[in-house]
């Protein structure tokens, strides 16, 4: 049952909460805007095949980076590599990246080991490729093509918008890329989509996942990145540790940690997994494990959330995300946190 504090936390609107519900606004302006370049670097890319890419990414943006990945490798077949910074920046080692697509992903454009390794990249004769939120910053200057995010200022220093349309960003690219039609049809419902994932009362799981000191959010294939998202949002903003797991790798052994005290979260769309993550869940419920579904899995569950159906299975994971945030500024008010300005944390990052 939901106390009067809970009930407060599901009210309140912090500034994380604001700029997640502008993300709808956010995904139509970038659709609009870089629909031009995605069409241009999806016919260069044509002409030109790339034989891998690259990711380079921290934070959020590393979890917008793997969603691109799975796309590229799902979709069109295309080996893609996440390349850790400190490679380069810290190491000083050069990997031989010519001929590659190198997507770097920032909401900054401004740490040095992600600049560092994007010159490098460029240097070795990669196309390189900058999602970032601004523009004037020192990544966009160094990537040969520039696709931005469209997000406006971000003052809360959890990302969400900016994740979103980075998301978006991505998706678009494979799209335009790839020629495919249905894919592009769906883009275009992305903003109603989102808008309507906005609107999810997610609010029945705050009472089990603000009394959780630990949590697995669990997703698989294109949905795996959101739930690194959920995780990392629950760590930064409500001090819970949460650790994202492929619904796969959770049973080869991390699932002993699981149970009354630490229950699971599970994030699915309709696609080739589905069947799997719904055999995860009824053998977790078996067990007793207290789990959380939202999304296209079905039960049996402690909580069932409500999801935006009928959604194409790559657009699916992005409308879980903008759902879960409402959510997970909840919980960090129910923690008795702000979300707005976790402890020791800053909007801008800049590693080595």
């Amino acid at each position: 049952m939901m106390t009067p504090e809970t009930n407060s936390a599901v009210s309140t609107v912090t500034a994380m909460l604001r700029e997640a519900q502008e993300a709808p606004q956010v995904v139509a302006r970038l659709l609009d805007n870089n629909a031009s370049l995605c069409r241009e670097l999806g016919e260069r890319l044509r002409a030109s095949a790339p034989p891998f890419a690259v990711t380079c990414a921290r934070g959020s943006s590393d979890n917008a980076a793997t969603f691109v990945k799975y796309l590229l490798e799902i979709h069109s077949g295309l080996v893609t590599a996440s390349v850790g910074p400190s490679v380069t920046s810290v190491y000083e080692a050069r990997p031989r990246m010519r001929d590659a697509l190198f997507l770097a992903v920032s909401q900054s454009g401004r740490s040095p080991d992600i600049l560092n390794l994007a010159q490098a990249g460029r240097d070795d004769g990669a196309l390189t490729v900058a999602l970032v939120n601004d523009t004037s910053s020192p990544l966009a200057s160094t990537c040969e093509v520039v696709l931005p995010l469209h997000a406006g200022p971000e003052k809360s220093v959890a990302a969400t918008k900016s994740f979103i349309a980075a998301l978006a960003a991505g998706l678009q690219l494979v799209a335009h890329w790839s020629q495919d039609q249905g894919l592009l049809n769906a883009l275009d419902t992305l903003p109603d989509v989102l808008a309507k994932a906005s609107a999810v009362d997610w609010s029945p799981a705050l009472p089990l996942l603000s009394d959780a000191d630990n949590l697995f959010v669990v997703g698989r294939g294109v949905g795996f990145a959101v739930a690194q998202e959920a995780a990392l949002k629950l760590k930064e903003t409500s001090g819970v540790h949460a650790e994202a797991m492929s619904a796969a790798e959770l049973m080869h052994g991390p699932w002993t940690l699981a149970g009354d005290h630490f229950p699971i979260m599970v994030l699915s769309q309709q696609d080739e997994t589905l069947n799997g993550v719904n055999d995860l869940v009824t053998r977790l419920n078996e067990q007793g494990v207290p789990v959380v579904v939202a999304g296209a899995a079905e039960g049996p569950a402690s909580v069932m959330l409500p999801a935006v159906e009928d959604v194409h299975p790559y657009l699916a994971p992005i409308a879980l995300i903008q759902s879960f945030y409402p959510l997970v500024s909840a919980i960090a008010l129910a923690r008795g946190r702000n979300p707005d300005n976790p402890p020791r944390l800053r909007k801008v990052t800049e590693t080595v």
